[in-house]
């Protein structure tokens, strides 16, 4: 079975850090762009960040820049997201996806992709993230 998985969520003060994984299981993530996205009850899905299958091609939203990393590690199967100066804002659950699209090389791909609709195979269920002032 194929699916995606979170970990590494939890309660921080501000300005603290935490680092997100997403583990594949059922299929190899090398080759697939990785997206993480975040959701907060009421408001729409936010992509936050995307990686294609290349390291050197991602994408940041404009409120992360600076703050949040996302790579990816394939010999584990792995991909990351390392958040820094992490701000109350910043609360929500953190939800990876995997896709494998024929855009994937090109610089554009990465942003294209994360705004909606949000054209992933595989989502995960979220971790939660929570930033106290």
């Amino acid at each position: 079975q194929k699916h995606v998985v979170e970990s590494g969520g939890g309660l921080v003060q501000s300005g603290g850090s935490l680092r997100l994984s997403c583990v594949a299981s059922g299929f190899h993530l090398g080759g697939d762009a990785i997206g993480w996205f975040r959701q907060v009850p009421g408001k729409e899905r936010e992509g936050v960040a995307c990686i294609g299958s290349s390291q050197s091609n991602a994408y940041y939203e404009d409120s992360v820049k600076g703050r949040f990393t996302i790579s990816r590690d394939d010999a584990k199967n792995t991909a990351y997201l390392q958040m820094n100066n992490l701000k109350p804002e910043d609360t929500a659950v953190y939800v990876c996806a995997s896709t494998h699209g024929l855009g994937d090389g090109n610089t554009w791909y990465p942003r294209v992709i994360c705004q909606p609709p949000y054209e992933f195979d595989f989502w995960g269920q979220g971790t939660q993230v929570a930033v106290s002032s």
